[in-house]
């Protein structure tokens, strides 16, 4: 196989953190912009995509489950690592990935990556991200946030990472759930320059987003 030819993934981490439809649509954004996936669904993880959808997910059913979450039916780019698995190519350095997105991230697992615990493969795999000085994006998704959460978000900060809170902008005219989602992970893949149609961009013009299409104006 050539170099042109070689895998190199864009690898997602979702943890426990409420939040899960914001990572659906930044895998949905990756697959659309041609870009090959890496998956890593934490444990608990799994039990908010349950409660939060309805839907499990589990390792032995994971392609049916992932189709059923994101609403992706053609799911070749995508390969799927169990939280556990610790020999899983996302945990060595050689593993020729693009970067990592942890969507949405846990103030345990932004604990975790900061201070290099690497509890689980999601873990493991960031620090792996850092230490090979590949792009990182950390979607904080909790509030308010406490002064060790803090401390652990300046610390990934100085370490390379990006550190985007799970934040939606209303100037992009989203007035549905899935627009204020979409918001959110368009800036995830803005931060790694993954090109993408998820929101409407601020063009320097007040009163855009009442005037774009399909508004009342």
């Amino acid at each position: 196989m050539s170099d042109q030819q070689v895998r190199q993934p864009w690898v997602v981490g979702v943890s426990g953190a409420s939040g899960t439809p914001y990572a659906a649509s930044v895998i949905r954004g990756l697959l659309a912009a041609g870009e090959a996936v890496d998956l890593v669904v934490s444990r608990a993880a799994r039990l908010t995509i349950l409660d939060e959808t309805g839907i499990s997910f589990r390792d032995a059913h994971w392609r049916k489950d992932l189709a059923a979450w994101t609403g992706v039916e053609d799911l070749s780019g995508v390969r799927h690592w169990a939280a556990g698995d610790f020999a899983a190519g996302p945990s060595s350095g050689s593993y020729p990935a693009k970067g990592m997105l942890v969507v949405p991230a846990t103030t345990g697992a932004v604990a975790g990556i900061a201070l290099g615990l690497s509890k689980d493969l999601l873990q493991r795999a960031a620090s792996v991200t850092l230490k090979e000085r590949r792009p990182l994006v950390v979607c904080v998704r909790e509030t308010p946030l406490d002064g060790v959460t803090l401390k652990h978000l300046v610390e990934l900060d100085a370490q390379g990472a990006v550190v985007l809170p799970a934040s939606p902008g209303f100037y992009a005219g989203g007035s549905t759930a899935r627009e204020l989602v979409d918001f959110v992970a368009g800036r995830v893949l803005d931060a790694v320059g993954v090109r993408h149609a998820l929101y409407r961009r601020w063009e320097g013009e007040l009163g855009g987003a009442v005037k774009a299409p399909g508004r009342a104006g």
